[in-house]
């Protein structure tokens, strides 16, 4: 017998209005913007900027640091993940990378790494960084990292490579999860560390995220940025929670897209919605995407609470990549030959939900 305690699924005052700013700034500014980031395979500064002008990196720094001091609270942070992702997916994993390497400094870093690492962050301005686990292998485990560090008298030297990596060519510094000899840990690397190299990748989707591989050949890196206290399977079940926000968010457009469309388009005389096919595929969808929010707020409460959450972020993150795939589907289905074609954003939607199940450890909430 389950013994979850209930839900509350009524939001806080300060949540509807974080909410709506975003839902704003989604819809009249990211919308309309993200074809063009998409096909020029760049995110676009006034977006990254606005979405760090709603201070998520901020809320949970202390005082001391420049921060807000408020609660960690993986719950806002997944209602921003979902809100953003329906106005673009692909610039909102851009955008909000760089929470995770603050929460991941949060949770598994001592004081010193704080004082030494978070007042960088301490700013509405973006500060590019990214958590770096995924690597370029079919046969990849979080749990079992390729990449090495060995230890050299006070340092680390890490060799390895890393895939996936939003904003690769701007990050200031990364946080590279590297096997070691008494299990897999969590190094603090700045982009400027000789060994060091990196380069874009022009993928199928995620493509105005400017993701890239980053290549480690001898990089040393002193033992204290090796973070205190790390978890790794917090981390990447705090990710799952993340992208499942992501692919509910963008799920939510594909949904938004299709039913006006066919109740406007016309087919033998009649709207394609009279027809139990369309109807019931387009059904289908607001069905699966509740349950995909469902789990996902369900996992971040728990989070939130204090309580065991890895098997709900699994169960949240498997539920909406499957589900993700067929929405994104059924939706270029709707649309018939015009989803095939850029003239819509359909197929832009199927590309960058492709991509987020390989994404582990990319957006830690």
């Amino acid at each position: 017998m389950s013994t979850d305690l209930p839900i509350d699924l009524r939001l806080s005052e300060e949540q509807r209005i974080s909410r709506e700013g975003m839902r704003r700034f989604a819809s009249q500014t990211m919308v309309p913007g993200a074809r063009a980031a998409d096909e020029a395979a760049a995110a676009d500064p006034g977006v990254l900027a606005g979405i760090a002008g709603f201070g998520l990196t901020l809320m949970s720094l202390p005082e001391a640091l420049g921060g807000a001091g408020l609660p960690r609270s993986p719950m806002g942070n997944v209602l921003a993940c979902e809100d953003l992702g329906e106005g673009d997916l692909s610039q909102s994993l851009a955008a909000l990378a760089p929470l995770g390497v603050v929460n991941a400094l949060l949770d598994f870093g001592d004081e010193a790494q704080h004082e030494a690492w978070l007042p960088r962050f301490a700013s509405e301005a973006p500060v590019p960084a990214a958590v770096a686990l995924a690597e370029p292998r079919a046969t990849f485990e979080p749990g079992d990292p390729h990449t090495r560090a060995r230890r050299d008298g006070d340092d680390y030297i890490l060799d390895g490579e890393k895939c996936l990596i939003p904003l690769v060519e701007q990050c200031q510094l990364f946080l590279v999860v590297a096997a070691t000899d008494d299990g897999p840990a969590a190094f603090i690397v700045e982009a400027d560390s000789p060994g060091l190299s990196r380069a874009r990748q022009d993928y199928m989707g995620l493509r105005s995220a400017e993701p890239g591989t980053l290549t480690l050949e001898g990089v040393r890196v002193p033992a204290s940025q090796r973070l205190a206290n790390f978890d790794l399977e917090r981390l990447v079940s705090l990710s799952r929670i993340g992208l499942a926000a992501l692919a509910t968010g963008c799920c939510q457009a594909v949904l938004e897209q299709c039913v006006p469309y066919a109740l406007e388009r016309k087919a033998f005389g009649e709207a394609i919605a009279r027809r139990q096919s369309v109807a019931f595929m387009i059904a289908d969808m607001g069905i699966e995407i509740e349950g995909m929010r469902l789990l996902t707020w369900r996992a971040a409460s728990r989070a939130e609470q204090g309580l065991p959450f890895q098997r709900e972020a699994y169960l949240a993150f498997l539920q909406s990549m499957e589900k993700a795939m067929r929405i994104a589907t059924d939706g270029v289905q709707v649309f018939g030959g015009a989803g095939f074609v850029r003239d819509y954003p359909l197929e832009m939607y199927y590309r960058n939900l492709r991509g987020l199940s390989a994404l582990h450890g990319a957006l830690m909430v």
